[in-house]
């Protein structure tokens, strides 16, 4: 259904919502959608995927019998407010309500992505000014895959985002899921020397 990654003339060409959605059904590839326009998405590094598995399957083990459910990079976001869909690497949503949405959940508690080279800027700024625009989300966390470093921002009562900062050595609070989990976990058969290389490739 998609016939480029980017639209040129959004008001020519754009795309619906609902023609997004129905369109992800059948796509061989994914896409984020962004105020009508649709952008392919590629595919993720060695280091990129372990980080995100190792992550999500803390979080599934943690979470199990909560009602809480953990999500990993095939389920969308929903950002209503900013006609925006993105699909991050891990997700957790404790409301009721995402049950009723099998293809993309509107509430969620926690995103978590996964940094690399091309989409750090993006993920860092734009991304996470649309994610803020989630009345539910608590936390979002960013990971490095060059180093160990997770960077946790984390609203406040005032509804403020204050930046919680774990390197080498640390244990992880993700307050919004009261969960801790050594930074070691998280990174567990990550070669930073590896994708290094992958990325200078």
């Amino acid at each position: 259904m998609f016939g480029k990654t980017t639209i040129a003339n959004p008001s020519q060409n754009y795309i619906s919502p609902e023609e997004y959605l129905a369109g992800e059904e059948i796509s061989p590839i994914k896409h984020e959608y962004i105020r009508g326009e649709v952008y392919a998405m590629a595919g993720a590094n060695d280091a990129h995927v372990t980080i995100a598995g190792n992550i999500f399957a803390l979080l599934r083990n943690h979470l199990r019998g909560s009602g809480c459910r953990v999500f990993i990079s095939d389920m969308k976001a929903s950002i209503e407010t900013a006609d925006i869909f993105y699909y991050p690497d891990v997700m957790v949503t404790c409301d009721e309500r995402d049950r009723a949405t099998p293809n993309f959940k509107k509430y969620p508690c926690l995103i978590v992505e996964v940094l690399s080279q091309s989409t750090e800027a993006f993920d860092r700024g734009d991304k996470f000014a649309d994610y803020q625009q989630i009345e539910t989300l608590q936390e979002y966390v960013v990971i490095s895959q060059k180093r160990q470093r997770v960077e946790c921002f984390r609203r406040n009562a005032e509804g403020f985002w204050v930046l919680h900062t774990y390197n080498q050595g640390s244990e992880v609070h993700l307050a919004s899921v009261n969960f801790h989990i050594s930074i070691d976990a998280l990174y567990e058969d990550v070669s930073f020397a590896e994708n290094a290389a992958q990325e200078k490739n």
